[in-house]
């Protein structure tokens, strides 16, 4: 049987390229997507129509396994997990404002237990109150974060890090680059607003399959 490595190279190749040009995780609008933006969650009742970021198009892979549920224990997190893709002008979907307290999954990434970061997005808040992702920022290093595979398998991710970075300074290969094992980025917004209402960070959470 062939080796799949070369097609998994150019997959990561072809994502880190696309996001070469998006300097920060930057938006929680639907504004239009400009060369500096990337993946990003809404995080407000003035932010919760768009992600206005920019994204590598869908890499499908027949393996892949959808996951279907995000749980964190630690504070006190359970949610179903919606597919997110790429809106019409190539921005990254979040789940709708009436659906804040579910969180998403985006495809164009890596599936949970494949190699590689898989990305999941929830919003802090939206104009119905308190969202799914809005306790994350207490979340310890060393918290469990069980999501469940499209075949029903628990898998056992634990925390390794989080960092709240300005949209303007987004680590994107932190973020999206190529990983040897299987890794979970967890990602909503965070900090002040600026003068147009948009939060000015990213809260990021790092872990790794246990």
């Amino acid at each position: 049987m062939p080796s799949r490595t070369p097609h998994r190279f150019r997959r990561t190749a072809a994502l880190l390229t696309a996001l070469a040009a998006c300097a920060a995780l930057a938006g929680c609008t639907s504004a239009e997507p400009t060369a500096a933006t990337a993946a990003t969650p809404s995080a407000s009742a003035r932010d919760e129509e768009g992600s206005g970021s920019t994204a590598p198009p869908r890499t499908d892979d027949p393996e892949r396994s959808a996951p279907t549920e995000v749980t964190i224990p630690s504070i006190g997190v359970r949610s179903t997990l919606m597919e997110l893709g790429l809106n019409a002008d190539g921005t990254v979907e979040v789940p709708p404002a009436e659906k804040g307290m579910t969180a998403g999954w985006y495809r164009g990434g890596s599936a949970p237990g494949a190699p590689g970061p898989a990305v999941l997005i929830g919003h802090n808040d939206t104009r119905f109150g308190r969202a799914v992702f809005h306790d994350l920022k207490n979340i310890r290093d060393g918290a469990e974060v069980l999501v469940r595979d499209g075949a029903g398998k628990t898998l056992r991710f634990t925390v390794t890090g989080k960092e709240a970075v300005s949209k303007k300074a987004f680590p994107t290969e932190k973020v999206y680059g190529p990983t040897k094992g299987s890794t979970l980025r967890l990602i909503t917004c965070d900090g002040e607003f600026d003068a147009e209402g948009h939060p000015v960070d990213n809260l990021i959470v790092y872990g790794a399959l246990a």
